[in-house]
């Protein structure tokens, strides 16, 4: 018998978003080099929607070295032009020179707070924030806490981290749930 999962309707039909939303969206993550690729993925999202940039990841993370900050920080003009020839990912000149940025902000507010993650999640106060939500329609796509993070990290050298970018991140990073509470997931979370 197979059972049917109600779950939020953002992943509509498509697999992978589906699979996305069932195993990593919303689910609190403390693992610093992944919420570095969060971080790194929703600024290419900027204007875009998930589902182009979900479909690319494997490819993200093939040309930008898993998104090892340490390595991308240090990466030359020639690997922005290499990257930019990459049809498998998002060819922004800017999104691309961002995520070098990113990196050596990243390293630097890790290195004062002993992990990215002590540093972000202070924005939630150490804990998820759940929104209870009926429907797509009713989910905010800024809040306070995002509007401090993006003020905070846009101070420290990070681009592609406006408001709603970072409350994008703060979704897939479990910052705050907004699965509606009628999916699977709400109360799994």
């Amino acid at each position: 018998m197979v059972e049917f999962l109600t779950r939020c309707n953002w992943p509509s039909d498509d697999k992978l978003m589906m699979k996305y939303h069932d195993e990593e969206w919303g689910i609190p993550l403390h693992d610093d080099d992944k919420l570095f690729e969060f971080i790194i993925l929703d600024g290419f999202q900027a204007g875009l929607s998930w589902k182009t940039i979900l479909h690319k990841r494997e490819n993200f993370r093939l040309a930008f070295d898993h998104f090892d900050a340490k390595i991308i920080c240090n990466y030359s003009e020639e690997k922005v032009r290499d990257l930019m020839e990459n049809s498998g990912i998002i060819r922004n000149k800017l999104k691309i020179k961002a995520a070098i940025s990113n990196a050596i902000a990243f390293l630097e507010t890790q290195k004062e707070f002993g992990s990215f993650d002590n540093y972000i999640w202070q924005f939630t106060n150490y804990k998820t924030i759940n929104n209870e939500l009926n429907s797509l329609k009713e989910t905010p796509v800024t809040s306070k806490e995002s509007d401090a993070m993006s003020k905070d990290l846009k101070k420290r050298g990070f681009k592609f981290v406006g408001s709603t970018i970072c409350y994008a991140f703060m979704q897939a990073a479990g910052m705050v749930n907004d699965h509606a509470m009628d999916c699977f997931r709400y109360k799994q979370l």
